[in-house]
């Protein structure tokens, strides 16, 4: 057991993740890899965004096939129904490589590529004592001579490949470098059995030539192949709510509020999927949460459209709103420095899980990434009049609260009158953008959905409020109509019957109900608004 060539630590992590109430078997993924053992095709790459399982199938994947005295983990699994499992558990040389992992104090390429480089060197002479290895040679000619002198083949399983490109202290000439060491090690190279490589970035971002053209790549937005191993499919977050209401006291979440919170992520296949870790953690905590937390500066959303304010703040703002934007997506995604056009900034994100892709359209995918963007929104200041919108809206909510409709229409009309260049309002769709943004602070007592099914028909705006006590609003937009008409299709499709529960829901809310009409004139260009205790 080395550092590097059939490392223990594999084996130990994915134990520890089957050892987790919520754990999901993908071991199916190795029926594919299974058959490419030393042919041609045996380079793969797949490029998921972050915390979509990447780390834990390449442990998986490892831990399968390196040689180990450890018992099987996969005896009951899928993959041990495969007709080769016995033939190839346990049975081969794997060299495990996560290169976000850096040597104690490291300022600079060279000491982060030479931790791998004698870290291999040393697993190789442990492994051979006896063959003479000269430690000054490079690993390739070393792990040539004892395929050459053994007939040995190795697995290499590469986690975060693409964290280097990440790393502060990496200059331009130090990725030429590394896509370099890359190619050294594993193109044309007799003793390689097996290449699965793992990341963020497709490595056509930064491979252009020649260098690592052997991989095959998968993407989750262009590539069918793969995409039901990354992320949770419906069945699969069924099957973890069964268990979390059966292990849980006092369970707090329903199954309708995960698909809502982490749900959403498209594949090329047209299969939706949800965030694994979020439901991971939200069923661990009982708590619904935004577990989307940055950890670095690529990962940031402003990052990605501070370059294009003034082409995006319209696209933010439907997007916000639930409606989708036309854009095509690029097999890769520049850096962020980088990004000059829409299409670069939103394949970017849809790279990052900061959007996702369906049928030429982008859009955010589910609460959670939405609460990433209000607080965005309410922060930076650079966007305009999507931020002032957006720091106007608590004045909004406690206005119609109190339906004081004057100031309600004071701060629509700003809203109209404020730099919306593209948002003409002639018709209801642009009009729910604004509102959407002009209630962004009401996201923290309500749960806010739009056109929700209730009553006769579908509501514009509807708000649950988090605590029961708290007043229900129903909302309703008109263009070239009155306020008042508008609540009385409130009244005559009896939206409010939603606030009483779906069938077999026990209604809680004590609060008043709220009709909230809204309306504006496209030849005024006036609005009017009319609040209603139902």
């Amino acid at each position: 057991m080395g550092q590097f060539l059939n490392s223990r630590e594999p084996y130990d992590k994915y134990k520890t993740v089957m050892n987790g109430t919520y754990f999901v078997d993908k071991s199916e993924i190795l029926e594919e890899l299974i058959p490419a053992l030393q042919q041609e095709q045996r380079f793969f790459c797949i490029t998921r965004p972050r915390r979509f399982g990447k780390t834990i199938m390449a442990n998986m994947i490892a831990a399968f096939f390196e040689i180990s005295d450890e018992k099987s983990l996969f005896d009951n699994l899928h993959i041990s129904k495969y007709e080769q499992y016995k033939y190839q558990t346990g049975k081969h040389d794997v060299i495990y490589i996560d290169f976000s992992e850096m040597p104690r104090e490291c300022h600079c390429y060279r000491d982060y590529i030479t931790r791998i480089q004698d870290g291999l060197i040393k697993d190789i002479r442990d492994a051979y004592p006896e063959i003479d290895v000269e430690t000054d040679i490079a690993v390739w000619d070393i792990l040539s001579l004892v395929f050459n002198r053994t007939g040995h083949k190795f697995i290499f399983v590469i986690d975060e490949w693409d964290a280097v490109f990440h790393m502060d202290f990496v200059t331009e000439k130090d990725r030429e470098n590394y896509l370099l060491f890359l190619k050294l090690l594993l193109k044309g190279q007799s003793y390689v059995e097996l290449a699965y490589m793992t990341g963020v970035l497709p490595i056509a971002k930064y491979s252009d030539g020649s260098e690592l053209n052997m991989f095959l790549e998968y993407n989750m937005a262009t590539r069918v192949r793969f995409s039901e191993y990354f992320g949770f499919s419906d069945d699969e977050v069924d099957m973890l709510y069964q268990r979390y209401l059966k292990s849980t006291k006092k369970p707090q979440i329903t199954r309708e509020s995960l698909r809502e919170w982490y749900d959403g992520y498209y594949t090329a296949a047209g299969e939706r999927l949800y965030n694994p870790r979020s439901v991971v953690c939200a069923l661990t905590d009982n708590q619904l949460s935004n577990y989307w937390v940055s950890s670095g500066k690529y990962d940031s959303i402003f990052t990605y459209i501070r370059n294009n304010i003034d082409e995006i703040q319209n696209d933010l703002t439907l997007m916000f709103a639930g409606e989708r934007i036309p854009s095509g997506i690029q097999e890769y995604a520049a850096t962020a420095q980088e990004l000059k056009t829409k299409e670069e900034i939103y394949s970017a994100m849809v790279v990052y899980g900061l959007l996702t892709y369906e049928n030429g359209m982008v859009f955010i995918p589910n609460k959670e990434l939405m609460g990433s963007y209000a607080a965005m929104m309410k922060k930076e200041k650079s966007l305009g009049y999507v931020y002032r919108l957006a720091n106007i809206s608590s004045q909004m909510l406690q206005a119609t609260l109190a339906g004081d409709t004057e100031t309600m229409a004071g701060i629509i009309q700003y809203a109209h009158n404020t730099e919306v260049p593209i948002l003409s309002y002639n018709n209801e769709t642009e009009l729910s953008a604004i509102v959407n943004l002009v209630y962004l602070a009401a996201r923290d007592q309500y749960k806010v959905e739009r056109e929700d099914k209730t009553g006769k028909g579908y509501v514009d705006f509807i708000f649950y409020p988090v605590r029961y006590d708290q007043d229900c609003i129903i909302l309703e937009l008109k263009v070239d109509h009155t306020p008042e008409e508008a609540i009385d299709q409130i009244k005559e499709r009896e939206y409010a019957l939603r606030f009483k529960g779906k069938t077999a829901e026990k209604s809680q809310y004590t609060g008043r109900i709220l009709a909230v009409g809204i309306s504006y004139d496209k030849e005024t260009k006036e609005h009017a608004c009319k609040v209603e205790e139902l």
